[in-house]
């Protein structure tokens, strides 16, 4: 069983990487006041995908601390 995670590890790895590959076009992102930042496209994707992450997360535990009280 612990062989057949670490290979889907690398797997995700693999397609991690090849994605970064492949989408390292850079993108402009305006933020208020006329700030601006230049990352590469799989960069802002991944960022988002985490944020996206963490604020699911978070919402589940809202959801479990209410259950428990």
């Amino acid at each position: 069983m612990r062989l057949i995670f670490w290979l889907l590890r690398i797997v995700v790895f693999v397609l991690l990487v090849s994605f970064i590959a492949k989408n390292f076009d850079t993108v402009t992102l305006h933020y208020y006041l006329d700030y601006e930042y230049q990352l590469p496209l799989s960069i802002v994707l991944l960022i988002f995908l985490a944020l996206g992450m963490i604020i699911g997360y978070l919402s589940f535990l809202g959801n479990e601390s209410r259950k428990k009280d």
